[in-house]
């Protein structure tokens, strides 16, 4: 598997680019996100990438970002969206305000990104509400205040794959006994909580 590209950018299209790799060019469909975070021809370039294999072609899809390329690979695991409609998805809606979107469940936003129905729209809050709510919190506009520790426990534990209820109950938990502590020091509590 292909994972990662780093090379020249040979050509820029609509929908993807060729990027030249010790003189082997790769051509690596790209949203519209993507493509405009290249740098112009004839300059160096890195794409995570994405390979998907059919009968009939192999295709690359690159990422300029790590946070789209796992918002990319969350879209294609649900039904009836493929590779190609997931591109075209992040073409029409940031990743992060994707999952924004889908974690409030605002249908709205959504039906207006083109290649997304209602249908798909309602598949896609089913199933990826809980897998894209660490993105969203990301997303979210931070308060005015910086955030604490017991913020920072919680959006770890987040980034970690635990459940948004059980990364609040963890530090919650710790709340009262350990302030003052470094957010290293409450995670490690946390985690043995979290797996006793």
């Amino acid at each position: 598997m292909i994972a990662r590209l780093t090379g020249l950018v040979a050509e820029k299209s609509d929908d993807h680019a060729i990027l030249d790799v010790n003189g082997v060019g790769y051509r690596v469909q790209l949203s519209a996100v993507s493509l405009s975070a290249l740098p112009p021809s004839g300059e160096k370039a890195s794409l995570r990438t994405y390979m998907h294999v059919r009968e009939d072609a192999l295709q690359l899809f690159g990422f300029a970002s790590e946070e789209e390329e796992s918002v990319f690979r969350e879209l294609i695991a649900v039904k009836n969206v493929g590779p190609r409609a997931a591109q075209n998805i992040l073409s029409g809606i940031e990743a992060r305000e994707l999952a924004r979107a889908v974690a409030n469940g605002d249908m709205a936003r959504l039906t207006r990104v083109p290649g997304i129905g209602k249908k798909t729209a309602e598949r896609l809050v089913v199933e990826l509400k809980e897998k894209l709510v660490a993105l969203a919190r990301a997303a979210a506009p931070r308060a005015a205040h910086a955030e604490g520790p017991f913020e920072q426990l919680e959006q770890a534990l987040l980034g970690l794959g635990f459940k948004p209820g059980q990364a609040t109950a963890a530090a919650e938990a710790l709340r009262e006994k350990a302030e003052g502590k470094p957010v290293d020091e409450l995670l490690r509590e946390a985690l043995k909580l979290l797996r006793s």
